[in-house]
């Protein structure tokens, strides 16, 4: 793996990363989806080196920006034999990401809204 060519995260990235975090995205997905944001494209194994985080802790954080489908997969070509090689890239800009995210919280508020004043109609009417 050729060091050179690796993102390190600067403070505005770990300025980001705790915005989402606060926000409630577990912080191992926020970790992967910033260091991918940053880059043309990277393999697992990249991800786990600049981002501190272990194997396991990327393949479920990769899993799950798949199934939101915030993530493309391409297969490299591998000489020999062993484990298949990917490179993840986003599937669209991180702006739009952030959109679909901003939208989630915002039904969450809403809920939230909802089942409080459902609440308090119920208490009113005791």
């Amino acid at each position: 793996m050729d060091k050179s060519n690796l993102y390190e995260f600067d403070s505005k990235d770990e300025k980001v990363i705790k915005t989402f975090t606060d926000l409630g995205m577990p912080r191992n997905l926020a970790k992967t989806l910033v260091y991918i944001s940053n880059v043309d494209g990277c393999r697992s194994s990249e991800i786990e080196h600049q981002a501190d985080l272990r194997q396991p802790e990327v393949s479920v954080a990769m899993q799950e920006l798949n199934r939101r489908g915030w993530i493309k997969k391409q297969d490299l070509r591998k000489k020999g034999k062993g484990r298949p090689v990917h490179l993840y890239t986003l599937s669209a800009p991180i702006e739009k990401i952030v959109e679909t995210f901003e939208k989630e919280k915002m039904k969450e508020i809403n809920d939230i809204k909802k089942d409080l004043n459902d609440l308090k109609n119920l208490l009113e009417s005791n």
